[in-house]
């Protein structure tokens, strides 16, 4: 075994401080990263070392051989790289390994074959894994246009145009028509190539109103394979998702089947350290196929560890030394139900505008049993123009469906916020809304219930009050006292 002393992580906010905490509770040594936006950045309080990489913003954050450099400079011989930015960037593993640097996570040629859409479904082709009808990689020009019409005129519309590389919900493209098609494949290639450094773009038949449902997985570099159960991440906007359930409400066989078919998937890959297996699901057969498989660690991770007790980071470290997966199968009981939301300053009425710029007044969390929150989140905080709109996930759990939205309910309710819009009055109303307390959700949910949409924008008299409280502390006077 490699044994880690010291971690860089390769990203910002809330998931940084997210690593920084378990890499503390094993003893271990952080080392943070920021660019200048993040100067006084709320998760560089926690590590022990915190090293500038440039001016920013974004770009230092992707920069490889700034995060090698920083490794070698503090001392660091492992680097996280969180989600997002360059978790799945297969240039930054081959990078640690090239340097002597322990990369938690996938192996590089791993993460180059799963990132590649179409090559991941001939590995999942090959271990006999069902999936969605679909194209290999377009040619170029008019010879990938004739073979993108031919795939439409025989399996029908809607199809989904999609980029090989694409991932987290982007270079994705819902065709309605040979004549959309025509005009939409030109930008979609366009657009992979800004996106992602390659035009490539392949088509898969589209399967309307289907439910997502993923299963998170755990695999050591000695062949043993463990999964850690479903969630269903169904409620989402333009792809991203908004919400996720643990485990999946789905039959007690249908759930055996998704489990064995991830296992399957993982070692088809040689699959080594954490990921997520993600599959599509019809809603009326409870017939799946498989989508893709996320290297790296899913925002929604929490949802899992909140039903388990299992910190999947403690064991992304232990996996990346080399480590044997030493978690019994029976320990992994997914007791009840958890929920999580992610609470971002945006404005869900302005087609979730994010709200740069804006400060936090006031900030309140809720408390209680089962109640986990995630964030970076506090008074006073200037929420950032040039990073992500989220201030912090919130994880309930409860022991039946009914209990966990009921504690959900009452922990959004609980939730002050005072300054930015946020997406809580959003999620409050999706807790009223029936068809989401009885359990009927697709990926189509939002566009289904354009009602949630219009929940009242009544500032509750508490947060007119702690409102004035905090500008009494910031004045040192009653502004309203005569």
């Amino acid at each position: 075994m490699k044994k880690i002393k010291k971690i860089l992580v390769a990203n910002r906010g809330e998931i940084a401080l997210r690593i920084i905490r378990t890499v503390k509770e094993m003893g271990l040594d952080t080392v943070a990263v920021y660019e200048k936006p993040d100067s006084e950045a709320y998760f560089l309080r926690f590590a022990d070392q915190a090293i500038l990489i440039g001016d920013g913003p974004r770009k230092d954050y992707l920069n490889i051989d700034k995060m090698v450099w920083a490794a070698k400079k503090s001392g660091a011989d492992a680097i996280h790289p969180g989600y997002g930015f360059l978790s799945e960037n297969p240039d930054l593993a081959s990078a640690c390994r090239d340097a002597g640097i322990i990369f938690i996570g996938p192996p590089p040629d791993v993460i180059r074959n799963l990132g590649d859409k179409v090559v991941a479904r001939d590995i999942m082709k090959r271990a006999n894994i069902p999936f969605v009808p679909g194209t290999e990689t377009l040619p170029g020009g008019e010879k990938g246009l004739q073979a993108a019409v031919t795939f439409g005129r025989e399996h029908g519309y809607p199809i989904m145009l999609k980029a090989s590389a694409g991932g987290g919900g982007r270079g994705i493209r819902k065709i309605a028509s040979e004549g959309d098609l025509r005009i939409q494949l030109p930008q979609a290639r366009s657009e992979a190539l800004a996106a992602f450094g390659n035009d490539n773009v392949y088509i898969e038949k589209c399967v309307e109103s289907p439910r997502h449902i993923e299963v998170q997985i755990l695999a050591d570099e000695h062949g043993n394979v463990l999964h850690l159960g479903t969630r269903d991440c169904s409620i989402q906007r333009r792809h991203q998702k908004l919400l996720e359930i643990a485990p999946a409400d789905l039959p007690s066989n249908v759930l055996d089947a998704i489990h064995a078919t991830a296992i399957s998937a993982a070692r088809q890959a040689g699959y080594v350290n954490a990921g997520t297996v993600e599959f599509l699901v019809d809603p009326k057969t409870n017939e799946f196929w498989f989508m893709e498989v996320n290297t790296r660690l899913q925002v929604e991770h929490t949802v899992t560890e909140i039903l388990t007790g299992i910190d999947i980071i403690r064991q992304q470290v232990i996996l990346a030394e080399g480590g044997r997966l030493n978690i019994p199968e029976e320990r992994v009981h997914l007791v009840g139900k958890a929920i999580q939301v992610r609470v971002n300053a945006e404005d869900p009425k302005n087609n979730f505008m994010p709200e740069g710029g804006k400060r936090v007044e006031v900030y309140q969390s809720p408390g209680g049993p089962e109640i986990r929150l995630d964030g970076i989140v506090y008074q006073g905080y200037k929420i950032p123009t040039d990073y992500d709109s989220l201030l912090v996930k919130l994880t309930v759990r409860g022991y039946s469906w009914n209990q966990t939205i009921q504690r959900l309910k009452r922990a959004l309710k609980d939730f002050l916020i005072v300054g930015p819009k946020t997406t809580i009055p959003f999620y409050l109303a999706i807790c009223d809304e029936p068809d989401f307390r009885e359990g009927r959700f697709t990926t189509d949910y939002l566009d289904n219930h354009p009602q949630l949409f219009d929940y009242p924008e009544t500032e509750r008299e508490i947060a007119r009050l702690s409102k004035l409280i905090a500008e009494i502390h910031a004045r040192k006077v009653n502004p309203y006292a005569y």
